[in-house]
């Protein structure tokens, strides 16, 4: 499946896949959340990410990634693309082609934790609020160091 570029013309398919897949995972936040949520990934922090997207044979976007200074900031699957491989192949091009090696996952958010622990990230840290300083912990997860895990 081929991975490029984003465009602000992709920007609404985004958002939407960022909206499905949020209410599909992240149970703990309520609607207000949400709502106040969008408009500041669809209008700023699209915009502030080296944004990537997956596309099907019929250039369909069934998930995306971004990533600012090597931490993935977003990563988000079409509810009805999960578990087809997007999410891996999505965090292994921020791996290799974006730099990336950190991500900040929500405690409450378990399946999250494990992908990313599949994949080699381990917890190095903890945060009792998220980013907009709301009461979601996060988990500060870094890819391994290969050399030292063999």
């Amino acid at each position: 499946m081929p991975i490029r570029k984003a465009t602000k013309s992709d920007y609404q398919t985004l958002i939407s896949i960022w909206e499905d897949s949020v209410r599909a995972t992240h149970d703990f936040l309520p609607e207000a959340d949400i709502v106040s949520l969008k408009p500041l990934i669809l209008n700023h922090y699209f915009d502030a990410v080296d944004l990537c997207c997956a596309t099907d044979k019929d250039g369909r976007i069934p998930g995306f990634c971004g990533v600012h200074d090597g931490n993935i900031e977003m990563l988000f699957i079409d509810p009805q693309s999960r578990g087809l491989g997007i999410g891996r192949l999505l965090t292994t091009h921020a791996i290799s082609k974006q730099a990336a090696s950190r991500v900040d996952v929500n405690e409450q958010n378990p399946q999250a934790i494990g992908f990313y622990q599949h994949l080699g990230f381990e917890i190095i840290g903890r945060s009792e609020l998220d980013g907009q300083g709301q009461p979601y912990p996060l988990l500060h997860m870094q890819l391994q160091d290969k050399q030292q895990s063999q």
